[in-house]
């Protein structure tokens, strides 16, 4: 590692170890330099659509041959269908084992508008949104699936043109190393921008004495979730070991992204750091274009794994018996709603309803969690990421070998 990275990685680690002791600390005061860490985030949110575009269509065109971007694809879907499956059933065995939402008292049954207002959502719809009539609007709104499909087709029509495909694909490599460029000078800013995000979102949870309050009613449910994120941590530091005999030399690469997807709580606003850091570990340039923005949009391990141990919290809860037919639901829906959540900020919230309405359990306790998930998103954001850059190492042996 560079003295560079180095010295990145513990300005944003000292950046957030501040805004956790600040926010716990001073509370809602620390509300007054939110504004820095929303500058930063929307900086970070600024790239993601020239990145996803260029890297997607520059890292499809780099394969050549239409038909290696199936089998490609084909090992991607697979390998992030495994792990978010595996984060599921990691998830509902813990909160089986420790059955946290035993004995608890329903703490509230306040719904938040943008979930409540998704409360007809289905697989259907996440089927749906692959496809959009207008893909302006779709950029303009950051919906990166409709985003990433149109992008595929447009780099396999390219592949199939010839010679006059030469042009485009020197404006899209360039137009990648441009955006990576950016992210590099916006992530000197990443200290002061994580702290301002964390001290910010801990000042408006009221600080450290309402936090603890909260953290002491639901606290059993807190630890099943992230004892199961640390699981399935390690389990794809194995897969990682065991398929490229890469280990901690790659770990500490990404220890730049895995500290901004804490800071952020957001899979898409930290790609272009992730994609950065995977290239500087060493990853395939065209697997680093091709995978992680699919990652960033399809991959949600952490987010799969939490649905599964919230939605079982809320049964114990209620007292409603889940049988092995219903966890089986749960392990089926969980894993397709995951695939559908877009990596923003909370939207595990609204493809829950999906695994709720599956098992007939009430929409109002998603009440029940409210007061921990902002926290426990930036866990699972972070177990996300490390899920997309374990894949991005895995897939490489599978590219077509580059005759360039």
């Amino acid at each position: 590692m560079s003295i560079r990275e180095n010295k990145l990685v513990i300005g944003i680690l000292l950046g957030a170890i501040a805004g956790i002791v600040c926010g716990w600390l001073f509370g809602p005061a620390m509300l007054s330099v939110a504004w820095i860490g929303d500058l930063f985030l929307d900086a970070l949110k600024m790239m993601i659509i020239p990145l996803i575009v260029a890297a997607v269509i520059s890292g499809v065109t780099s394969l050549g041959d239409i038909r290696k971007l199936g089998k490609v694809g084909g090992f991607t879907i697979l390998y992030y269908a495994l792990t978010t499956a595996s984060a599921v059933f990691i998830g509902l065995v813990v909160v089986n084992l420790i059955q946290p939402g035993v004995g608890v008292e329903q703490l509230s049954d306040k719904v938040p508008e943008s979930v409540s207002s998704k409360g007809n959502t289905g697989i259907v719809d996440i089927i749906k949104s692959l496809i959009t009539p207008n893909i302006i609007t779709a950029a303009a709104n950051t919906q990166l699936l409709p985003l990433i499909v149109f992008c595929l087709l447009f780099a396999a029509a390219l592949t199939t043109i010839g010679e006059k495909n030469r042009t485009i694909i020197q404006f899209f490599d360039g137009l990648n190393e441009v955006m990576m460029k950016l992210v590099i000078w916006v992530m000197y800013f990443a200290p002061i921008g994580i702290f301002a995000l964390i001290a910010g979102q801990f000042g408006k949870a009221g600080g450290g004495t309402a936090i603890k309050s909260e953290l002491i009613a639901v606290g059993s449910y807190f630890f099943t979730v992230i004892l199961g994120l640390a699981i399935h941590f390690i389990l794809l530091f194995i897969v990682l070991i065991v398929f490229t005999k890469r280990g901690r030399a790659y770990l500490t690469k990404l220890l730049r992204a895995l500290f901004t997807a804490f800071g952020t709580a957001s899979s898409s606003a930290t790609l272009p750091l992730t994609m950065e850091c995977a290239i500087e570990a060493g990853v395939d340039k065209r697997s680093v274009k091709f995978v992680l923005p699919i990652g960033a949009t399809i991959n949600m391990d952490g987010t799969a794994l939490y649905e599964s141990v919230a939605v079982m919290f809320i049964a114990q809860a209620y007292a409603h018996s889940m049988g092995i037919t219903e966890q089986i639901i749960i392990f089926i829906t969980a894993t397709l709603a995951a695939i559908g959540a877009a990596g923003i900020p909370q939207a595990g919230l609204v493809t829950m309803l999906i695994v709720l309405s599956a098992v007939n359990l009430p929409v109002e306790g998603i009440g029940l969690i409210l007061a921990v998930d902002w926290l426990l998103d930036r866990f699972r954001t972070t177990v996300n990421v490390w899920g997309d850059s374990v894949g991005a190492a895995v897939i490489e042996p599978f590219l077509p070998k580059n005759d360039n």
